[in-house]
């Protein structure tokens, strides 16, 4: 089987995980991408993951291979006016340029649209940035957790009242965008099929951030308020809450709707007489005896163990899932059968799993189509193939212009 995007051209100029991640996608699609990078790598490469709390010994940053499979790298030193013409060189020949250079950046290269567009009429122009193309911030330095988790609002929804503000894990913002950027990307390449000509895609993670939150942004657009914080003990919901079972493992039960559920959940802590008594049959009832209720089922999920409640939970039709750690996420059957992890054979460490795109073509599949690339590795082979020869590559080395 071929991907839906053989053929295509990707020449990506960004580094860490949003715009790289997208070109990821395209190349899992059939792209071929080609990274450009400075001649130091992408600084994403030496990212440690012990900061992330791991204490493997990594024999490279896994992170990195996940966001970067399947691409060519050539190292190109964008300051250097040379170099900068190697790039407008691929873009004459591209379908995408993938970028996350802040405006200011992307006009001193000469990499702006109206540089490129020129160049290529055909070129879709995908942007990603923290803050966007327009406004007083859109050169604003901004990684996920600033524009996409704190300036959005989520942070601030998060948590307990008087808690410290809690942290997301990395990437989680910039995996997120990564694919509102592939979706601009797909739907302006759609678009060229019937008009020829290409158009800019832009995205932001401040934008994707809202659109995450977008529940509780639509209503404060209407409401103009802060929603109170609940907290565990006194939830808006009891039944939409966490509990910890008798050795020590927390189930989330998962019931936005207190009824047709509540029942259900009575009946699953063996007491069914709850079920129709008024005290606590309605959502109302329930908010105004919040805390006896959480105190009530704290009690019953403690009773038991985890192995206990699976069983009991699911034959009464209860929505909920463990709280999981991470080796159990990478052994869930249903993940497994899903197939949300797939195997990449790498020249120097051998085959190893990595996480796969989040959707699936039928008739082409998404696969990883290789490692991520070292810094560089396709320099010459990639100028080779744009008709260089030998002499002129030599002289850009020596002028700097190539890593």
């Amino acid at each position: 089987m071929t991907g839906v995007l053989d053929g295509y051209l990707v020449v990506e100029v960004a580094n860490w995980l949003a715009a790289p991640s997208a070109g990821a996608v395209l190349a899992d699609m059939g792209a071929k991408v080609i990274k450009i990078e400075q001649p130091n790598g992408d600084v994403w490469r030496w990212f440690r993951l012990s900061a992330a709390g791991y204490t493997a010994n990594f024999p490279l940053n896994m992170a990195f291979e996940t966001d970067n499979r399947g691409k060519r790298s050539v190292t190109v030193d964008l300051e250097n006016s040379d170099g900068r013409a190697v790039v407008l060189d691929l873009v004459r020949r591209a379908d995408v340029f993938l970028t996350n250079l802040l405006p200011e950046r992307r006009e001193r290269y000469g990499l702006r649209p109206e540089d490129l567009q020129p160049l290529n009429e055909r070129l879709i122009y995908a942007s990603f940035s923290g803050y966007g193309s327009t406004g007083d911030d859109r050169n604003r330095l901004g990684f996920d957790y600033a524009a996409f988790w704190s300036r959005s609002g989520i942070m601030g929804l998060l948590g307990e009242p008087g808690m410290a503000p809690v942290l997301q894990r990395g990437g989680m913002g910039d995996h997120s965008t990564c694919m509102a950027i592939t979706t601009g990307i797909l739907a302006a390449l759609l678009d060229r099929e019937k008009t020829g000509r290409g158009q800019v895609v832009e995205t932001s993670l401040l934008s994707m951030g809202l659109w995450v939150l977008g529940v509780d942004v639509s209503a404060a657009l209407y409401a103009k308020e802060q929603p109170r914080k609940p907290t565990r003990q006194q939830p808006a919901n009891p039944i939409w809450n966490t509990y910890l079972t008798k050795d020590g493992r927390w189930i989330l039960l998962v019931m936005p709707l207190y009824q047709p559920y509540w029942p259900n959940v009575a009946r699953a802590i063996g007491r069914p007489e709850l079920a129709t008594d008024p005290h606590y049959a309605t959502l109302d009832a329930a908010q105004a005896r919040a805390g006896e209720i959480v105190g009530m089922l704290e009690s019953a999920f403690a009773t038991r163990t985890l192995a206990e409640w699976r069983p009991i939970l699911d034959e009464h039709r209860v929505i909920w899932a463990l709280v999981q750690e991470m080796p159990e996420v990478i052994a869930d059957a249903q993940a497994r059968a899903m197939e949300c992890f797939v195997p990449v054979d790498h020249p120097t460490i051998g085959r190893f799993e990595t996480v796969a795109a989040p959707f699936q073509l039928s008739d082409a599949p998404l696969r990883p189509q290789g490692a991520a690339p070292e810094v560089g590795q396709h320099t010459e082979e990639v100028l080779l193939e744009l008709g260089y020869d030998w002499d002129r590559i030599s002289a850009l080395r020596e002028q700097g212009a190539l890593g």
